[in-house]
C-alpha cells in the first residue's frame, strides 16, 4: 500500500445556509404580538491549512469527498439557527492549490497559510430581521443558499533547500541519514527510495533542509523510472547536488556517464514560469563511497574533468562520514546566499494597491439571447441571483419582496435599455436558471398582497360582535328559516310539487 501520496482531487460540498422562520407572536391579551420569525444559520466553509505536522496527502488519497456542516433554521421566539461548523483540512506545506480547470489558485509555501476552497451557504433571513414600518409583520421569510460545491486538485512540492539527485543506489539516502537525523529506508537494490525523504542539516549558524529525490534514469523526464514522478520536487530547491556512485559495478556507467545523464534529464524537466531553471541554479557534485579503495580510485581520476566543466567536488563517505563536514558548510553557503537574494527581491517588490468598488458600477449584467419566440433576457449577478435563491416562491408577499429587491438595484431600468417589453422571457442565473414572463408595471409587492402597502390583515384590529349583537343574528337567521319552510308549505298547497314526486325523482 503507498504511504506517500502528492496528488490528489478533492470533491467539497460546504454546508448549506438555514432557512428563515416566519413566525408571528402569541401571548396572552396579545393574539399577534408582532413577527418573531428567527434567522438561519450560515453553513459551514471548508478551509485548507498549511500544517507543518502533516507530510503527505495520503488522507485526502483514501477519502477524496469532503463535507461542512449545515447551518440550522431558524425558529420562532427570535431563536436563530445554529452556524455550521468551518472545516479545515490540514495539508502539507508545499502545497499547490487548483481548481478543476487546473488553474492554480495559490501555493501554500508557508506553515499557517489557509484558503477557503468551499463557501458556506448564507442563512435566510426570518420575518423579525426584514420587518419594517412599512412592512410590519411580513408573512414570509428568506430561504438558505446552497453551499459551494465543487472539486479541487492538490499536488504537493516538498520545501527544502537542497535537492539530492542520482541514478539509483548512489547513496542518495545513506547522504540524508548521514548529514541529519532523518532516518530514511537504505538497501541495496535499486528504488529502494520510493518517494522524497526530508532532512534538516546545522551547519554553523546555518539551518537547512535536504531532500532526497527518487533515483533518476534516462528517460525520466519522458516518463521512465519514478524519478519523473518527483522532478516536481526539485521545483522549489535553491541548489542542487549531484550524488555520483564512485562504486557501482554496473557495466557501461561511471561518475562521468551518469552525471552527463542527469544533467540531460535536469534540462528536459519543465519548470514553472517565472522560476530559474534547473541547470542554471548553484550545484555541487559529490563523489560518493570513497571507502571502497577503488572507489576512491576512481574520484581522483574523474575530479578535475568535473570541476572543469564547473562544478565543485566533494569526495565523500557516508559510512566513514569523511568529506560530509565540508560538503554540509559548502551547502550551508550557497543556501544562505540565495536566502540573502530572496530578501532582496522582497524589498524591491511592486506596492499592492486595493482600490475600492466604483460607485456607478452594477451588481449585475444583462445578455440579450435568442430564442424560439423571441429574445430572451438573462440577469447574471451574485446578488439577484443569490435573492432569487433566498425566495420563497409559494408565498405572493415574499415574490413581490423579490421584485421591490430586483428594482432597487436598477434591473427594471436595465432591462428596458435592453429591449425588453411586457411579456418578455427574463431568466435570473446560469443555466436553467429562473424563469420570469416580467411584467414592467409590476414594480412593488402592493399588487401581490392583499392589504394595502404598511398594514398587515392579520394585524388589523377587528371589532368584536357584542352579546346583544349576536343574539340578533340568531333570531334573524331563525326568522329566516321559518319563512323559507312556510314558503315551501305554501307551494305544496298550490300544487306545484308532491311529497311523491319528490320521492320518484
Amino acid at each position: 500500500m503507498a504511504t506517500f501520496v502528492d496528488h490528489v482531487t478533492l470533491f467539497l460540498k460546504a454546508g448549506d445556509g438555514g432557512n428563515g422562520c416566519a413566525s408571528v407572536k402569541r401571548e396572552k391579551f396579545k393574539p399577534l404580538a408582532g413577527p418573531d420569525g428567527g434567522d438561519g444559520g450560515d453553513g459551514g466553509d471548508i478551509v485548507l491549512v498549511a500544517d507543518p505536522n502533516v507530510t503527505t496527502l495520503l488522507a485526502y488519497h483514501h477519502s477524496p469527498h469532503r463535507r461542512s456542516d449545515k447551518g440550522g433554521f431558524g425558529m420562532g421566539d427570535f431563536r436563530n439557527g445554529t452556524t455550521g461548523a468551518t472545516l479545515e483540512l490540514p495539508v502539507p506545506v508545499g502545497t499547490v492549490v487548483r481548481d478543476a480547470d487546473g488553474t492554480e489558485l495559490i501555493d501554500l509555501t508557508e506553515p499557517g497559510m489557509r484558503i477557503v476552497v468551499a463557501e458556506g451557504g448564507q442563512g435566510g433571513l426570518g420575518n423579525a430581521a426584514l420587518a419594517t414600518t412599512k412592512r410590519k409583520a411580513p408573512g414570509f421569510a428568506l430561504l438558505g443558499t446552497l453551499g459551494d460545491e465543487t472539486q479541487i486538485g492538490l499536488e504537493l512540492k516538498v520545501v527544502a533547500d537542497v535537492a539530492l539527485v542520482g541514478y539509483p543506489s548512489a547513496g542518495k539516502s545513506s547522504l540524508v541519514a548521514a548529514l541529519s537525523a532523518a532516518k530514511p529506508k537504505i538497501a541495496d537494490y535499486p528504488f529502494t527510495t520510493l518517494h522524497p525523504n526530508l532532512g534538516v542539516v546545522q551547519a554553523g549558524d546555518v539551518r537547512y533542509t535536504i531532500a532526497d529525490v527518487p533515483g533518476l534514469i534516462e528517460g525520466a523526464s519522458e516518463g521512465k523510472g519514478l524519478g519523473h514522478e518527483f522532478l516536481r520536487h526539485v521545483e522549489r530547491c535553491s541548489a542542487l547536488l549531484h550524488v555520483l556512485d564512485c562504486a557501482t559495478l554496473e557495466p557501461g556507467r561511471d561518475p562521468i556517464s551518469d552525471l552527463d545523464v542527469i544533467l540531460e534529464e535536469l534540462r528536459a524537466y519543465p519548470v514553472p514560469e517565472g522560476q530559474v531553471p534547473l541547470l542554471d541554479r548553484p550545484q555541487l557534485a559529490a563523489l560518493n563511497k570513497i571507502d571502497v579503495p577503488d572507489a576512491r580510485e576512481l574520484a581522483e581520476f574523474v575530479q578535475g574533468e568535473i570541476e572543469a566543466r564547473g562544478f565543485r567536488v566533494f569526495p565523500i563517505s557516508t559510512v566513514s562520514h569523511e568529506g560530509l563536514r565540508e560538503l554540509s558548510f559548502a551547502l550551508a553557503d550557497l543556501v544562505e546566499r540565495d536566502r540573502a537574494e530572496k530578501v532582496a527581491e522582497q524589498e524591491v517588490a511592486p506596492r499592492i494597491v486595493l482600490r475600492p468598488k466604483p460607485v456607478d458600477e452594477r451588481d449585475f449584467e444583462i445578455r440579450v439571447e435568442g430564442g424560439t419566440y423571441g429574445n430572451v433576457y438573462r440577469i447574471l449577478g451574485r446578488k439577484p441571483e443569490r435573492w432569487v435563491a433566498q425566495t420563497m416562491f409559494g408565498n405572493d408577499e415574499a415574490v413581490g419582496y423579490l421584485a421591490d429587491r430586483l428594482n432597487k438595484i436598477g434591473i427594471e431600468d436595465a432591462l428596458f435599455k435592453a429591449g425588453a417589453v411586457a411579456g418578455s422571457t427574463v431568466v435570473i442565473g446560469p443555466g436553467d436558471g429562473v424563469v420570469f414572463d416580467w411584467e414592467p408595471t409590476l414594480t412593488s409587492a402592493a399588487e401581490l398582497i392583499t392589504s394595502p402597502r404598511g398594514s398587515d390583515a392579520r394585524l388589523d384590529d377587528n371589532h368584536r360582535a357584542t352579546r346583544r349583537e349576536r343574539k340578533d343574528a340568531y333570531f334573524d337567521r331563525m326568522d329566516a328559516k321559518a319563512e323559507a319552510r312556510a314558503e315551501l308549505e305554501r307551494e305544496r298547497e298550490a300544487g306545484l310539487w308532491t311529497e311523491d314526486a319528490g320521492q320518484d325523482g
